[in-house]
């Protein structure tokens, strides 16, 4: 009798992190590589996708030759260093690859990319910041009426949340009121809860028994950003399945933000606080105070910039010099700097605006 062997379980590298986003979001240097790739995920690099990469090495090479920009190689050798030590990783389902002066970074991404070189004077983070939107940092509080554990998510990945107060057992026996006694478990698990959320605040999934739930949501303090519920007794499931059920509550969370997203856009839209397309919409992030950046996952927009910096001029001659490869991601790190926030939302959703538009916030 053949026994087929057991299935390998192979843990996805971590997403990318916000400190990491921002950090590369401040880099301005000439030239600044990117490379990205849609990757299998698996242990190490799959040939197939480890000659795509070099591929795209080559052509990063031929590039920075063209213009001239790396005269002494140190960008290019930086990338090829980069890019054996991605072959050679644990993937997941996309790769970003980020070099140069004083740069050098791979990122393996939760989502597919449009695979692609980026040779600018920043580096191409709208797929990391699309990472974020898709597998935002969370917390999972598992709870039944007797014992309460924090996790941290990232990604699929879950971890007890440290320096908490958690895990926190109920060890007093019940007495002639069980329900009272309980009652009082989950007032201290919130106030627990609320003083980790004070310094890591994120979304926030509830799992436990249906009754457990409805105590602790008619008492809790602490849900203004809660995600969702998972109904079950999972306090001592797996991490491993327990994020498997947390990823389909996180899914709907993002989805409601598209919503969110787009009914402010409407909003604004009827105040004349909004406006629609690449051109205009970079202008009032330089002008106006940015409230809310909305743009299509698929958008793509090589432009020249005016002498100014004020102007976009759509390009098609995508690899030269004076050309931003993507004045999308350019216009992202912009809104984010000046403090609005960005949703990234299915294509077509933003069809009348020409896939971005940007709402700013009222004139003090």
């Amino acid at each position: 009798m053949l026994v087929a062997p057991p299935a390998v379980s192979v843990r996805r590298p971590a997403p990318p992190t916000a400190q990491q986003v921002v950090l590369l979001q401040s880099v301005r240097s000439y030239p600044c590589l990117t490379l990205l790739l849609t990757t299998e995920p698996g242990p190490t690099m799959a040939p197939a996708d480890a000659r795509r990469l070099e591929g795209l090495l080559a052509s990063a090479a031929q590039r920075l030759r063209a213009e001239g920009c790396d005269p002494d190689g140190a960008v290019l050798a930086t990338a090829k260093r980069l890019v054996a030590e991605a072959v050679a990783s644990p993937t997941s389902t996309g790769l970003a690859v980020f070099a140069s002066s004083g740069t050098a970074l791979v990122v393996p991404l939760p989502v597919d990319v449009r695979e692609r070189v980026v040779v600018d004077p920043t580096f191409a983070t709208r797929d990391l910041v699309r990472a974020l939107h898709r597998t935002p940092r969370h917390l999972v509080l598992a709870l039944s009426s007797r014992d309460a554990r924090l996790f941290e998510g990232s990604g699929d990945d879950l971890r007890p949340a440290r320096g908490s107060s958690f895990p926190m057992l109920d060890t007093a026996g019940r007495g002639e009121h069980p329900a009272r006694d309980a009652t009082a478990f989950l007032r201290s698990v919130d106030k627990a809860l609320g003083t980790y959320l004070q310094l890591h605040p994120a979304p926030l999934v509830l799992a436990g028994p249906t009754r457990v739930l409805a105590t602790f949501a008619g008492l809790s303090r602490n849900l203004g950003r809660l995600a969702g519920q998972i109904p079950a007794n999972v306090v001592h499931q797996p991490l491993s399945e327990l994020a498997e059920r947390t990823r389909p509550v996180l899914e709907r969370y993002l989805h409601s933000r598209q919503q969110e997203a787009l009914e402010l856009l409407d909003r604004r839209t009827g105040s004349s606080r909004a406006v629609s397309g690449m051109t205009s919409a970079w202008l009032a992030a330089r002008t106006e105070r940015p409230e809310m950046l909305a743009v299509e996952q698929g958008l793509f927009f090589p432009a020249r910039l005016s002498g100014d910096g004020d102007l976009l001029l759509p390009a098609t001659d995508v690899e030269h010099p004076d050309v931003l490869d993507d004045a999308v991601d350019e216009l992202i790190e912009l809104v984010l700097d000046r403090g609005g926030w960005v949703a990234l939302v299915d294509d077509g959703a933003l069809a009348a605006h020409d896939g971005v538009a940007l709402t700013v916030r009222a004139r003090s």
